[in-house]
């Protein structure tokens, strides 16, 4: 901050200046807050300053998650947000937000389709079952010939691969079509110790010099437990006796001893769901089905194979005209709906706690840094430690889960990609669903679902909200919002508002993100929070409401600056008297126009910014304010780039002279402000400076000089600006000085 900005604005001296730094927490504060506990603690608040509305602005666009980006499509619960998107707000909002109605799928049991991997149990398999299976089986020939030769061989064979992928139909079918039929299930409890003694029993006559089949689906083996080599050479010598065959699937986390398995890999779920459908109809009719929009962005969503086979049921229904259209509609919303209510089931042994952790923060850290996602999940995973059994001191492994045993469980995907960062764009490794609607599903099933949970989450975010990372705080916000979507009174009272009356200007940020994003996903009754605090007694939700105003204001210029304009008059009540007088909500005003002017909806703003120009001398301030501070932003906030404002000039002078009038008249009233003149005339001497070493800055500060001068003070002003200005680091006026002063007319 410079010391001109650092000056500006002292009651009783002038208004509120350029916003550009930071002030320390508002006088007569602290006295309300809480005791601090220790030395460290202080040292952190006493260095908490509050981050200029630009660059919190852009913190938030660069690290929003991508259901909340500018100029996406904004889903919840597979509604979308639409529109045109400009500010943060995301625009003029349209469409429907679906919050989804928490549909339950109870059609997974499709014939010859098992419900879960723990469904399989002893017995045979009816014969009935091979044949549906066998009529929808879908795998490659090359594949499935090479598996044949290694089962005839070795008599036993081991399917490795993620769940519900049909490693068990696979099973099946390899042991169909071998022959060695019937096939026998046996019980998963098996162990690897006792598997060859499940051999020993005689066959029943009837079976007599016919080969048997037997499939053993999610082997459980653990540390101490392991399937061997050994294990299964006894087993090859059973069955060989018995002329018999079997098969094991296993998960990606078995443990396995110098056993040769086979990675099974699902076949396209395009080609499984049209074998199931050609299954139930006509070639015609598959065809016709395939070709719905509705299927195609089901196929597009990397459904698991058993919702595949389940949405072919669903199909099948509604070409005989038994299910509706809505139906298929929604089906791969509540197939995502049912998979996260299977992650948070109490069953510890399908899903551990830790993993739960890991599901909950990837859902508020999607697409972003793997291993922050993982860091954070395990400071969650304290949390929810503690909430079990609060007597209990949280462990957290120091090495757990493998990174792509993790993402498999999450339905996740690992690529590279660039991070935005201080320091310019990082490339890391990233995590995000395959299913962008997932994390927010996530969130609010955790939420509403499970409020056990809460205290743990709520202590997570605020701990993430103390963060010293810009995208860690970001995406606390973010989390918020959605839980603000689905529950705001709940959001508001355990997490906004204690944010928002905080005495640290980080967490005031982290409210005003919240609110900002819950507004963009459709919230209702942000505006109304909004208006409410703008006029509340506590300076703090003041700020809050101030700062949220600039977000979310593009979308209603109109009514964002009559509450600006109300917060103005209410502030300037106190100007004269020097500790009444608020002044860091007073610069939080101006960077509020600031970014209303310099977004999407400018023109309205600098239309309204005019007509109410003369109401008073707050209303005057808040709008000489907002524009000088607009005036300073460049093109990518670099000092050497482009005045924004200069090259909007340009651009209006040239298709619309309302507007360039507009902007002139406002520097002219800035420049012969007795309060403002000095900051107008640091920014116009930046823009000269623009103008040195940019031709287009030239040309289009030439255009707009002539327009600034209307009275002979204002040609005395700008003509000893451009005569005696030093150039950049105290060298003599550049060059351009002298051929911009030519363009003044003459007083």
């Amino acid at each position: 901050m410079s010391g001109q900005e650092a000056q500006a604005g002292a009651p009783g001296g002038g208004p509120p200046g350029p916003a550009g730094g930071g002030a320390g927490p508002d006088q007569g504060e602290a006295a309300g807050d809480e005791t601090r506990k220790d030395g460290a603690a202080e040292e952190s608040e006493e260095r908490d300053q509050p981050q200029n509305a630009w660059s919190a602005r852009r913190d938030l666009v660069d690290h929003s998650p991508r259901t909340m980006k500018i100029g996406a499509r904004t889903s919840f619960a597979g509604g979308y947000v639409a529109g045109d998107q400009h500010g943060v707000s995301g625009g003029r909002v349209t469409g429907d937000v679906v919050m989804g109605s928490k549909k339950e799928i109870h059609h997974w049991s499709v014939p010859g389709l098992s419900a879960s991997p723990s469904a399989s149990a002893s017995g045979e398999i009816p014969r009935g079952t091979l044949d549906r299976l066998a009529g929808s089986f879908v795998a490659d020939d090359d594949t499935v010939g090479a598996l044949l030769d290694r089962l005839r061989r070795d008599r036993v064979l081991v399917l490795s691969g993620a769940r519900f992928t049909g490693r068990r139909t696979a099973a099946l079918m390899l042991l169909d079509r071998l022959g060695a039929t019937p096939v026998h299930a046996l019980d998963r409890d098996t162990t690897p110790g006792t598997l060859a003694d499940r051999f020993t029993a005689s066959d029943d006559e009837d079976d007599a010099g016919r080969a048997r089949g037997y499939v053993l689906c999610d082997l459980v083996t653990r540390r101490g437990s392991a399937l061997r080599e050994t294990h299964l050479l006894a087993a090859g010598d059973r069955l060989a006796e018995r002329d018999a065959y079997l098969v094991i699937t296993v998960g990606s986390s078995a443990v396995l001893e110098d056993v040769p398995f086979v990675e099974w890999r699902p076949p396209a779920a395009a080609d499984v769901l049209a074998a199931h459908l050609r299954a139930q109809a006509d070639e015609p009719d598959v065809e016709r089905l395939l070709g719905l929009p509705d299927v195609k962005e089901f196929l597009g969503r990397s459904h698991q194979l058993r919702e595949v086979a389940a949405f072919a049921h669903t199909l099948g229904r509604y070409a005989a005209g038994r299910a509706a259209e809505r139906e298929v509609a929604d089906f791969s919303l509540a197939a995502l709906e049912n998979q996260v209510q299977e992650w948070f089931e109490a069953d510890e042994t399908a899903v551990h706690l830790r993993d739960k952790a890991f599901l909950i923060a990837l859902a508020a850290f999607d697409d972003g840094p793997y291993a922050l996602t993982a860091e954070l999940s395990d400071l969650l995973y304290r949390f929810l430690q503690r909430t079990e059994n609060p007597s209990r001191v949280p462990e957290v492994p120091v090495f757990g889960t493998h990174i792509g045993k993790r993402l498999q469980l999450a339905r996740a995907r690992r690529y590279e990609g660039d991070e935005h960062t201080e320091w310019g764009p990082v490339t890391q490794s990233k995590a995000a669903f395959t299913d962008e609607r997932a994390a927010l599903v996530l969130l609010r099933e955790v939420w509403t679902g499970h409020p056990s949970a809460r205290p743990a989450l709520i202590e997570w975010l605020r701990r993430l909200a103390d963060d010293g990372r810009p995208l860690v705080r970001t995406r606390a916000a973010s989390t918020v919002a959605v839980l603000a979507r689905t529950d705001l009174p709940s959001a508001m009272a355990l997490v906004i508002e204690p944010w928002a009356t905080s005495h640290l200007f980080r967490h005031r940020l982290v409210a005003v993100n919240a609110l900002t994003l819950a507004h963009h996903i459709g919230t209702p009754n942000v505006p109304s929070v909004l208006d409410a605090w703008s006029g509340a007694g506590d300076r703090r939700l003041r700020w809050v409401a101030v700062r949220a105003y600039a977000l979310i204001g593009p979308e209603r210029p109109r009514q964002a600056l009559a509450a600006l304009r109300d917060a103005a008059r209410e502030l300037y009540r106190h100007f004269g008297d020097p500790d009444d007088f608020d002044r860091e909500t007073a610069r939080e005003l101006a960077e509020a126009v600031e970014l209303l002017l310099l977004s999407a909806a400018s023109t309205e703003v600098l239309t309204e910014l005019r007509g109410h120009l003369e109401d008073d001398r707050a209303v005057r301030d808040l709008a000489l304010g907002g524009f000088v501070n607009a005036c300073r932003r460049t093109e990518g906030d670099d000092r050497h780039g482009g005045p924004l404002v200069l090259d909007w000039y340009a651009r209006a002078a040239a298709a619309d002279d309302t507007t360039a009038r507009g902007i002139a008249h406002l520097w002219r009233e800035a420049l012969g402000d007795q309060y403002w003149t000095r900051h107008a005339l640091e920014v116009m001497r930046d823009w000269v400076l623009a103008a040195d070493r940019s031709t287009t800055a030239e040309w289009a500060l030439a255009a707009l000089l002539p327009g600034l001068v209307t009275s002979a003070p204002e040609h005395q002003r700008l003509n000893h600006l451009l005569r005696t200005m030093p150039g950049t680091d105290g060298d003599p006026p550049p060059d351009v000085a002298a051929r911009l002063l030519s363009t003044l007319p003459p007083r």
